[in-house]
């Protein structure tokens, strides 16, 4: 049977006893004993169980994960491998419970337990300081998790998120004056922003812009890596004044404060803007506004870059689906969107050669690219 046939059998009402047959054999207690005890069978029925008490588990292991980040297992065992008592004493913790992390820990691959019984970093652990961000992300993650306690209240939409209030400045004017909550959020995105920066960079190619204005820009991180690469092209940020204030940027680079929510227009002088993590803070009424004054800045053949974690669409992906979904979902004004959502997006607002770009690692940033027609 062909895919085509099978879709078309599949949506005839009349036609949906064998799905609701395989429904009940999958959900049998008595074939999930029988499946997992067959030869040709049971590698499968033992594959779906581990996944799904892995679901069942998520929870403990982001909390090991935490733990991990918190008491900075990194670096305590950068320089040699360690017993637990020693790892306990360095860290104030009761020596069994540092036992108790540190085998949950090898049993995520965070850790490695040698066969003397000390502990050394695993493939993740030791690669966890290398994604720019990562850690300082982990850390706030306990806003989240409160946010998710009681996960049919939060997707009630009824519950006031702590998540909303520690990006404020999402919905315009709060937090936007306030030297603290600038601080924190420029922060936290400079931390992270370098990988989504790296992956953007393989991906696209400014040559040929004179001028790029990276709106919603941050501290410059990503004008900072453009620069690098591009030493000639001409750099302007935009942002908020409070947030562009502490902003590192490269030399040459210019800098202008305003909010693309309330402006009647964006600055017009560049020919490639770019939009780094910047939709998915934001409604799809905003998102559409932002892209018209993008539009509009723009001169004819200027060219616009969309980069962010992006949702999977018609073949969902737990990066964005997921965890990205549900975040933007805590901040209470934005979501994350599929590569093809966003193309739409950009095709409404009158750009022309819309492209959905392949990156190296989408779980990292999605990129989708689009042209002011000439």
């Amino acid at each position: 049977m062909s895919p085509g046939t099978y879709l078309r059998f599949s949506f005839l009402p009349e036609k949906n006893a064998f799905y609701r047959w395989w429904v009940r054999l999958a959900g049998s207690s008595a074939f999930q004993s029988w499946a997992s005890a067959m030869p040709g069978t049971r590698r499968l029925a033992r594959k779906d169980g581990e996944a799904l008490f892995d679901l069942v588990s998520g929870f403990v292991y982001s909390q090991v994960l935490q733990a991990f980040v918190t008491l900075d297992m990194p670096a305590l065992l950068a320089r040699e491998p360690l017993p637990a008592w020693r790892l306990a004493a360095r860290t104030r913790m009761e020596p069994r419970q540092m036992e108790v992390l540190c085998q949950a820990a090898a049993s995520l691959k965070l850790l490695k337990r040698r066969r003397d019984g000390s502990y050394q970093l695993g493939r993740l652990g030791a690669a966890l300081p290398g994604v720019p961000g990562l850690a300082e992300m982990i850390r706030h993650h306990d806003v989240l998790y409160r946010d998710l306690q009681d996960p049919m209240k939060f997707l009630s939409g009824t519950q006031e998120t702590e998540l909303a209030r520690f990006w404020p400045y999402v919905f315009g004017q709060a937090g936007t004056n306030d030297p603290e909550i600038a601080e924190r959020y420029s922060r936290l995105m400079a931390d992270s922003q370098g990988l989504v920066a790296e992956e953007t960079l393989r991906t696209i190619d400014f040559d040929g812009a004179h001028r790029l204005m990276d709106v919603g820009g941050g501290t410059g991180a990503f004008l900072r890596a453009v620069r690098e690469k591009h030493p000639d092209l001409r750099l302007r940020l935009y942002d908020l004044p409070a947030v562009i204030e502490g902003a590192a940027l490269p030399p040459g680079a210019d800098k202008t404060g305003g909010s693309f929510r309330d402006a009647p227009a964006l600055p017009k002088g560049a020919d490639a803007i770019s939009l780094v993590r910047v939709l998915y803070d934001h409604a799809d009424a905003t998102v559409a506004d932002l892209l018209r004054k993008v539009f509009v800045a723009l001169p004819a053949d200027g060219r616009v870059v969309v980069s962010e974690p992006m949702a999977g669409g018609d073949q969902p992906t737990r990066t964005g689906d997921a965890y990205f979904a549900f975040y933007t979902m805590a901040m209470q004004t934005g979501r994350a969107r599929s590569a093809q959502e966003i193309a739409d997006h950009l095709t409404r607002a009158g750009f022309v050669d819309v492209v959905c770009h392949t990156t190296y690692r989408p779980f990292v940033t999605g990129v989708v690219s689009g042209r002011k027609p000439a």
